[in-house]
């Protein structure tokens, strides 16, 4: 690749793994790129898969646009255990026995929870209150005050439901968070819930389909890493 302002520029869709932060599937893109100017449109938290819509060279300038578009997750909440996290990476707060709950209760507070509304963003995120991260404050023991903000569920939907574990596939706006949407949906059946998976399926046009893992992208040559890039406006038509 050539030198940063005539170098390589693009959409880029990546299937995360598992255990590795957004920011080093960034590295990766850089190394791969050979260029410094790479950032994402929207964190995925290591425990989640999916899709990572990674922004290279010139494209960085669209990232609010591309982060403007709602996403679409695979999710498993597993009811009776509360964690600190409200997902399988933190630490137990409550173990409670799940009750008897039919599939019918589980759809109606999933549905309960559909349309605009305001969530409060978990102590163990990224957002950042006077500068400083929220989890960083976290593990600090500090707690603090945090402003909700507006979000939509625009669909929750019940693909199975196997005591304890609820697997729902959920469309939402930007900066939802679904752990959050796993922790409330326990407290709403009663015995409580963490996230336990969570998959990026979507995000506005752009299918986890069509993405690419860092082994495929890792095993091109220069021609196939810049056929690998989308243009920015295929990626997100101007309205």
């Amino acid at each position: 690749m050539s030198s940063e302002e005539n170098g390589p520029e693009g959409v880029l869709l990546v299937d995360k793994p598992g255990g590795c932060t957004s920011h080093d599937v960034v590295d990766s893109v850089r190394r791969l790129y050979r260029t410094r100017r790479v950032g994402h449109a929207g964190t995925l938290d290591p425990m989640a898969t999916g899709l990572l819509v990674v922004l290279v060279g010139r494209a960085t300038k669209a990232s609010d646009r591309l982060m403007a578009q709602d996403k679409e997750y695979l999710g498993e909440a597993t009811l009776g255990v509360v964690t600190d996290t409200q997902d399988a990476e933190g630490e137990t707060l409550e173990t409670n026995p799940v009750p008897e709950i039919t599939e019918a209760q589980v759809r109606s507070a999933l549905a309960s929870m559909l349309g605009d509304q305001l969530q409060v963003p978990p102590m163990h995120s990224a957002k950042k209150i006077g500068g400083q991260k929220l989890y960083d404050l976290a593990r600090k023991g500090i707690e603090v005050v945090r402003e909700p903000r507006a979000i939509r569920i625009s669909e929750f939907e019940l693909l199975s439901w196997q005591s304890p574990k609820i697997n729902f596939r959920v469309r939402c706006t930007k900066g939802t968070y679904v752990r959050t949407l796993a922790h409330d949906l326990g407290r709403r059946l009663g015995p409580g819930a963490h996230l336990s998976m969570l998959r990026r399926t979507r995000s506005g046009r752009l299918d986890v389909a069509r993405g690419h893992t860092l082994e495929q992208l890792g095993a091109m040559d220069d021609g196939g890493l810049a056929a690998a890039l989308l243009a920015v406006d295929e990626a997100a038509p101007a309205s």
